[in-house]
């Protein structure tokens, strides 16, 4: 952890003014990761699991940081594997934004050339120095001629004609043949349309499947449609994630607490009372049995469980913003919880931020507003 990294990462939001709280949640992680010797090394798996983000928002938010000039990577290689990639700041001395260099002479370098960080690298947290040889990625080559490999493209020809519904027992010499003389692009969406040609069939009543030499020889799927993308029916939102806080907050503001079961004895004696103690007793037991489906949220996210929800939810992190645990911020909150009588959230551990809507809790009446026009949109959170 360097102390300059986070004192610059901290004062950015203030300097470029449209920058989503995602994406200097990720900022702030990468600086918590820097080491003045040996640099910064954090793989993707880490960074999502520091700020409640997908692989997918993780990657989109470094490349935002990287158009900004704020950050730059070396892609690392291990072997044959790509390793953790080696993140530049802004603040460092010798660093050069990447989108002020030019993009052919950075390619042809075999540095700062992917637009994205690498999917598939590794967790490392020890931050070890970077291999000093740099060699320029041959994978795509290598790719290459692993499609144009003739025993592959046959095997994957039989893997398609072996079942052809109809044609049991034929001969299916004739269409490997045509097969053969594909291209790769037309091999690739013969298969890839295929499932969708049959259904084509089934739907227009069809009863004759053509023979497999007909669909590859005239290239029948070109009259499929292109399907349509399949919709999440739902989503999971991790805990303490934006989504997953604006579930919760929306449940506390929308939803009237639920009657606590009787108190007995002294319980029963301390909640009738017309002073602090009853006040603060009668706070204590609303928190406890109020609001029990966000109770259910806390006992799954001691487990680090998310929820299930509908996909229209996801635009609800949006309103969202990160508060650093037990920061300033963070205590607010915590009175406000106080105040209002609502639970307050499990240990996040080493989290380093959580998430509550923009502005503190004086922003929670424009909260509420926003969120009570998809108050039903969502269904019903289910715990992961």
């Amino acid at each position: 952890m360097s102390h300059a990294a986070t004192k610059w990462a901290f004062d950015q939001p203030e300097l470029h003014r449209d920058m989503k709280p995602s994406e200097w949640a990720v900022l702030m992680v990468l600086a918590d990761c820097h080491n003045p010797v040996n640099g910064c090394f954090p793989s993707q798996d880490y960074i999502c699991s520091k700020t409640n983000l997908g692989e997918r928002a993780v990657r989109d938010q470094l490349a935002n940081l990287r158009e900004r000039g704020l950050i730059a990577w070396d892609a690392a290689r291990e072997g044959q594997r790509r390793g953790s990639n080696r993140y530049r700041l802004g603040f460092e001395a010798d660093f050069q934004p990447a989108k002020s260099a030019g993009r052919d002479e950075v390619a042809s370098a075999g540095e700062n050339a992917p637009s994205q960080p690498a999917e598939s690298d590794t967790l490392n947290r020890q931050n070890l120095p970077p291999n000093l040889v740099r060699e320029p990625v041959k994978e795509p080559e290598e790719r290459e001629a692993r499609e144009d490999d003739p025993k592959k493209i046959e095997r994957d020809g039989w893997a398609l004609l072996k079942d052809w519904p109809g044609f049991a027992g034929m001969p299916k010499e004739p269409a490997l043949k045509v097969w053969l003389g594909l291209d790769t692009a037309d091999r690739a969406e013969a298969v890839r349309l295929f499932p969708h040609w049959l259904a084509l069939l089934k739907a227009q009543k069809k009863t004759h499947v053509p023979a497999p030499s007909s669909y590859l020889g005239q290239k029948l799927w070109r009259d499929v449609p292109e399907p349509a993308q399949e919709q999440p029916t739902a989503i999971v939102a991790p805990p303490f994630g934006p989504v997953w806080s604006a579930v919760r907050m929306r449940a506390l503001l929308l939803t009237s607490p639920a009657e606590a079961p009787p108190a007995k004895g002294f319980m029963a004696t301390l909640l009738a009372q017309d002073d602090a103690k009853g006040r603060q007793a009668r706070l204590t037991r609303q928190a406890m049995h109020g609001w029990p489906q966000v109770n259910r949220m806390h006992d799954a996210a001691e487990s680090r469980r998310g929820i299930t929800v509908a996909p229209a939810l996801d635009a609800l992190a949006a309103l969202m913003e990160p508060v650093p645990v037990r920061g300033e911020m963070w205590q607010r909150w915590l009175e406000e919880h106080e105040r209002r009588g609502w639970p307050w959230l499990p240990d996040p551990g080493q989290m380093p931020v959580v998430y509550f809507p923009v502005g503190g809790p004086d922003g929670l009446e424009a909260f509420e507003q926003a969120v009570r026009g998809n108050h039903d949109a969502g269904g019903r959170e289910a715990a992961e």
